[in-house]
């Protein structure tokens, strides 16, 4: 990585919210090239927080390959309507890579087709939560454009931390930034260009062991330091817990299980885990929803990021 890669200091949370443009959603993107980091399940636990709270609420799967925010969606429906009960439900669509062999088609092809995806719900729905697939796609690079708030989930270890960062073994100093946040900081870079507002990126240290291990103490010592060096926000995400998984094929949340006849009983262990939940939305700062702002006349036309040309 060049020696001018300095990104903006990073803001402290007071800093963070952004004023809504009126007319347009605020778009999350659950981003991490890295599969297994809980990106799907922290989208739907998103959402349906944000529904729970009145707002309008929109998702995308970029990851339709593997189809797991589609099929928790999918879960969730047929469960309403097994049980009998109302969920709240976002607007949901998939988007497919491009099946076209020539790269510049193909790439301004799944341009086509996320604008196409986009265009619905961004100018009418008061959140837009994108979740990308584990991997660096064109498809997933153009949806970074579109980010108001970043959300990275990584799990707790070095593992993980790999894709963000190198590390000395011995002295725990961070040798360069890594691919993913090179990534993140060129998206960055064509947002600011075309004279957006600053990305708020937050890492979530998910999937926390409860001991007081050497790992964890030692991964917070250099996620803090890469924060201060590279423009993050870290938070503390979602514990590994069976209850996250259980919930998948009834398409439930935490959130959900206040509600009666709905899923699982609840435990001690589940309130707890609901409120890391509330904890991980409080943290991301996002703006209220329009419903709850004064009212303001609509946009005439929906702002777009500036993009890399096709190829």
């Amino acid at each position: 990585m060049s020696s001018g890669f300095q990104p903006a200091p990073n803001p402290s949370i007071a800093e963070t919210r952004a004023a809504r443009t009126p007319g347009r959603a605020h778009v999350l993107v659950i981003g991490n090239e890295k599969g297994g980091s809980g990106k799907s399940t922290t989208a739907m636990h998103v959402a349906v927080s944000l529904m729970s709270d009145g707002a309008r609420v929109a998702t995308l799967d970029l990851d339709a390959r593997q189809g797991t925010l589609s099929r928790y969606v999918e879960n969730r429906a047929a469960h309403a309507v097994r049980k009998g009960i109302d969920l709240p439900m976002p607007l949901h669509a998939a988007v497919m890579l491009s099946t076209l062999n020539d790269r510049r088609q193909a790439d301004a092809d799944e341009r086509a087709r996320l604008e196409a995806a986009l265009e619905p719900v961004v100018g009418t729905a008061d959140f837009v939560i994108v979740d990308t697939p584990g991997s660096d796609t064109h498809l997933s690079r153009l949806a970074h454009t579109w980010a108001d708030t970043l959300l990275t989930p990584l799990n707790d270890s070095f593992i993980d931390l790999d894709l963000l960062a190198r590390v000395d073994p011995d002295t725990l100093r961070i040798v360069r930034p890594s691919i993913y946040a090179e990534a993140v900081w060129k998206q960055r870079q064509l947002r600011a260009v075309g004279g957006g507002r600053p990305v708020d990126w937050v890492v979530m240290r998910n999937r926390l062991s409860s001991l007081a291990a050497r790992n964890k103490r030692d991964m917070g010592t250099v996620i803090e330091a890469l924060a201060r060096r590279i423009g993050f926000r870290v938070t503390t995400g979602l514990s590994e817990r069976v209850i996250y998984k259980e919930l998948f094929l009834s398409g439930l949340t935490l959130l959900d299980l206040k509600r009666g006849g709905t899923g699982p009983s609840l435990t001690v262990s589940h309130v707890a885990a609901r409120q890391e939940v509330r904890d991980l939305v409080a943290a991301l700062n996002l703006p209220p929803a329009v419903a709850s702002e004064p009212e303001a006349a609509p946009a005439t036309e929906i702002s777009r990021p500036v993009l890399p040309p096709a190829g």
